[in-house]
């Protein structure tokens, strides 16, 4: 859970009127952030933040426990963004096919020899963070959203079957092949930019004649469960077996760990300062109309008994 979530709950209690703006500026950067991870569109998420917090209004003086808050937001967030996300040139139509997710052994072979280490310029970071939110994009928009709730906003498996209203199974299948597919989609950008710039190679990469073995493929299905430490004990033992005696494929699971590190570091973008503290102002003249009619009500109830 965002720890803003916690602090929202806090400045809310507080019922005073600076810390209730700060409790929505709070709740505006983490809608913004999560809607355009979900939306790709800054339109769409400024759309976004403006429903949720304009919803937010009779909502917010009933929560006392971060957790509710946030599976409320998210929720309600989710919806906008699913029901009217602007029609993103990337998405494909098809479900992910995990198969297709697979690496071949060219792949493979490359993964072995490559070196894990990456000059980390400021430049670099941006074009990363760039190629990261196209694969994301790429994503089909129910594959997406898991991927997004799950390893971009960290929040448990728990929590995201209480948001979307999935099985604790089919968020793990999903999560799985939405993993597959960024790393995929970025081993692709990163490939064709050591294209672009080195010389290419005069010969071809000679390949193993070995076909590559049915385990590794079972392997590879239990990736993110070994990952998030969701397999029993002798899947996990039998797993780090195999590991230790394939190369390829230890080579492949530090492939996905650093692709999943890349969702949980991206770095979230913040709404147009001006359009923010103009909902603020909306917001806050709501909220106070409403806490003045529940305070009269209250004062009402009480000459009355």
């Amino acid at each position: 859970m965002r720890p803003e979530i916690e602090q929202v709950v806090q400045l809310i209690q507080r019922k005073d009127p600076k810390s209730l703006e700060e409790a929505l500026a709070l709740l505006q950067d983490t809608v913004f952030s999560f809607s355009m991870k979900v939306c790709g569109q800054r339109q769409d998420a400024e759309d976004t933040m403006q429903e949720v917090l304009l919803k937010s209004v009779a909502n917010l003086p009933k929560f006392n426990n971060p957790k509710a808050l946030m599976v409320w937001l998210y929720k309600v967030a989710k919806n906008r963004c699913l029901m009217s996300r602007r029609k993103s040139k990337f998405a494909p139509k098809e479900d992910l096919s995990l198969e297709e997710l697979m690496p071949d052994r060219r792949e493979l072979q490359k993964l072995s020899g490559n070196s894990d280490g990456t000059p980390e310029t400021s430049f670099l970071r941006r074009e990363n963070a760039k190629r990261l939110r196209e694969a994301v994009q790429r994503l089909p928009p129910e594959y997406r959203l898991i991927l997004v709730l799950h390893d971009m906003e960290e929040l448990s498996d728990g929590d995201v079957a209480e948001i979307t209203g999935l099985r604790l199974g089919t968020i793990r299948v999903r999560l799985h092949r939405a993993r597959l597919f960024v790393r995929k989609e970025l081993a692709k950008q990163n490939q064709h930019r050591v294209l672009r710039e080195t010389a290419k190679p005069s010969g071809e990469m000679r390949l193993s004649a070995q076909p590559r073995q049915r385990r590794c493929k079972e392997m590879f299905a239990e990736l993110s469960n070994y990952l998030d430490d969701e397999l029993d004990d002798s899947l996990c033992e039998e797993l780090e077996k195999h590991l230790d005696g394939c190369e390829p494929c230890k080579a492949f699971l530090s492939s996905l760990e650093r692709s999943i590190q890349q969702c949980r570091t991206a770095p979230n973008e913040s709404p147009d300062p001006r359009v923010a503290a103009r909902l603020r102002r909306e917001v806050m003249t709501e909220y106070q109309g409403l806490m003045s009619k529940i305070t009269r009500r209250d004062a009402s109830e009480i000459s009355q008994s």
